[in-house]
């Protein structure tokens, strides 16, 4: 044990000697979080949407009354009228306006002998998301139109009442997750395989294999004071996000003791992934090289950016041997959920012989040689 101290202490202290090293590991997942957060997390509102009235009749006022009770509430669409539907559709070509809607000329005489009475939108589908929020926002609001001014005496259809478990997440909070095990991914990066391979091309790692040490302390060594380095981000990350993004009673001491656990186990996977994949490597240009492709063949598949339900299946492969996976799912239940030790039992015991396979095939794949 002794010599694996040794070895933890010489990382440590080489560690702390790079205050830039810890700044830009910890900053870059915050910035990430927020921005990502933030970009990707908001309503949409203020959609331009052309009302051309060809009808002018009572009920057409009703649902120009509608748009404008929808453009002064939720602020999702902005209403301008427009007298001519082919001036409307030349301004939704050139981008001036999100979309057209058409109150067609015999509309209010539809109503009132009800004969299938429509309008008709047309937005410009280039932007999926913005179309679907407008059809949301629009056919919510036709549907409304077709409501009776009181309750029904008897219900004509049976209705769907949803009921929400967990307050509402905002996008920061669905990120954050992710986001720390980013953190986590990136210290290890940076202050384990880079690091490890630059003290191996400048020739650093003679001293240890002159010594007797052995294969399994050196890789243990290696491995626990890179799990130290990775806990401290992860632990930073996890406290100051928490805060940015929201998370309700985020300093709770049960939650930050599971959470700790999930960081300690996380970080040594990963730290242990690492070390396998650098175990061979010389070059010390390949682990740059390589960062990138790591970060997107773990990061995005995990789920941590959005729901793995979605994916294609050679990308759901990909999810369930990826360690991002389990890490996210066990920070979102307990930083979204607040559960407890049994809701990710089964994502720390994959973490755990992930850990094992990896340090094993590492410390067999070492080469005690210069």
């Amino acid at each position: 044990m002794g010599r694996i101290w040794a070895i933890i202490e010489r990382e440590l202290r080489r560690f702390r000697r790079s205050p830039m090293l810890i700044v830009v590991s910890m900053v870059f997942p915050i910035v990430q979080l927020v921005v990502l957060g933030y970009a990707f997390g908001g309503n949409v509102k203020h959609l331009k949407v052309a009302i051309v009235d060809q009808d002018h009749g009572v009920e057409a006022i009703h649902v120009r009354e509608l748009a404008g009770a929808a453009s002064s509430g939720a602020h999702t669409i902005d209403v301008i009228e427009y007298p001519d539907e082919q001036a409307a559709i030349t301004d939704l070509r050139d981008g001036r306006i999100n979309g057209v809607l058409t109150i067609p000329n015999g509309f209010s005489r539809r109503v009132l002998a009800k004969a299938d009475p429509h309008v008709a939108l047309i937005e410009d589908n280039t932007d999926n998301f913005v179309s679907a929020s407008l059809a949301a926002t629009l056919g919510g609001m036709v549907s409304a139109y077709g409501q009776p001014a009181g309750p029904p005496r008897v219900g004509l259809a049976p209705r769907l009442d949803v009921v929400e478990v967990y307050p509402y997440v905002p996008y920061i909070q669905y990120l954050l997750p992710g986001s720390i095990v980013m953190s986590i991914f990136m210290m290890v990066m940076i202050g384990g395989g880079i690091i490890f391979i630059d003290d191996k091309a400048r020739g650093l790692h003679e001293g240890y294999l002159v010594t007797p040490i052995t294969k399994f302390e050196l890789i243990a060594g290696f491995n626990i004071s890179g799990t130290i380095k990775a806990v401290l981000a992860g632990v930073f990350l996890t406290i100051i996000g928490s805060l940015i993004a929201g998370i309700p009673d985020p300093l709770a001491p049960l939650r930050l003791i599971r959470l700790f656990a999930v960081i300690v186990v996380t970080a040594f996977a990963l730290i242990s992934l690492m070390f396998l994949l650098m175990v061979r490597v010389t070059d010390p240009l390949l682990p740059r090289a390589v960062f990138g492709v790591l970060n997107t063949l773990l990061y995005f598949p995990s789920g941590a950016v959005y729901p793995q339900q979605g994916f294609p299946g050679w990308m759901q492969v990909i999810a369930v041997v990826d360690p991002f996976t389990y890490a996210v799912h066990a920070l979102k239940s307990l930083l979204l959920k607040n559960t407890g030790f049994a809701a990710i039992s089964y994502d720390l015991g994959f973490l755990f012989v992930f850990s094992a396979v990896a340090m094993t095939a590492a410390t067999l794949l070492f080469k005690r040689t210069l």
